[in-house]
């Protein structure tokens, strides 16, 4: 059974930024597709970002693009997920994600493992 843990979310200004990471309990890289999702208050899930496993391709939803950027450590089996110019609309709980498929998928019904999740509170 994998394991995800988030870290990382915090409060912060408008215009700051935040690195979130997600530890996985094994070697994760070579066989799982990681997601990273968020959910606001009384919205649904939305996938965020996303970076394949093997080739490393990445992914991003159109809200984040130009300022979140994804990123793997392979030898501490973290992804990363840097989050600059962050903007109020940009407060929710961020989860991590695995899937075993080598594409990126930004539906949730595609992912297999999900993480406790992370508070991120972007606000003056």
């Amino acid at each position: 059974q994998l394991q995800l843990v988030e870290s990382g979310g915090g409060l912060v200004q408008p215009g700051g930024s935040l690195r979130l990471s997600c530890a996985a309990s094994g070697n994760i890289l070579d066989y799982y597709t990681i997601g990273w999702f968020r959910q606001a208050p009384g919205k649904e899930r939305e996938g965020v970002s996303c970076i394949r496993r093997r080739d490393g391709s990445t992914y991003y939803a159109d809200s984040v693009k130009g300022r979140f950027t994804i990123s793997r450590d392979n030898a501490k089996n973290t992804v990363y997920l840097q989050m600059n110019s962050l903007k109020p609309e940009d407060t929710a709980v961020y989860y991590c994600a695995a899937r075993t498929g080598s594409l990126c998928k930004f539906r949730e019904t595609e992912y297999d493992y999900w993480g406790q999740g992370t508070q991120v509170t972007v606000s003056s």
